[in-house]
């Protein structure tokens, strides 16, 4: 466990309540079969799946910036735990298996570090 993470977990469900109850659906999907208690390295790969079903609903990303930008400068500024949950938990599972059609708005708004941190991973735009 990471307090850095969890405080960043908090801080993020009490900023975007509508953010946070589209990932605890999906959380809930992912990991309630595993996980006995709720753990926030995953969450923020459920929160990356739950973007993933809006880009496939094609909801428009600008309800997301304010999210996205949040997430920055938490990057920006946060701890190393912080930072690996953003870039490996939520970064790598942003935009899997989305079609690019579907992905190309996201990826305009998404912010550039997290931008950096994809195409760091996948070596490609999604």
């Amino acid at each position: 466990m990471s307090e850095s993470r969890d405080n960043f977990c908090s801080e993020l469900k009490a900023k975007f309540p509508e953010v946070e109850k589209l990932a605890n659906l999906e959380y809930q999907k992912q990991w309630a079969d595993y996980d006995d208690e709720f753990y926030s390295y995953t969450w923020f790969e459920a929160l990356a799946n739950a973007l993933n079903g809006e880009m496939q609903k094609l909801v428009k990303p600008e309800k997301y910036t304010e999210l996205f930008e949040f997430i920055r400068f938490s990057y920006m500024t946060g701890t190393e735990d912080v930072k690996k949950t953003i870039d490996v938990a939520f970064v790598e599972n942003l935009f899997w298996q989305i079609p690019p059609e579907k992905a190309k708005p996201y990826w305009e708004k998404l912010p550039d570090i997290l931008k950096d941190l994809y195409i760091g991973f996948h070596q490609r735009r999604p």
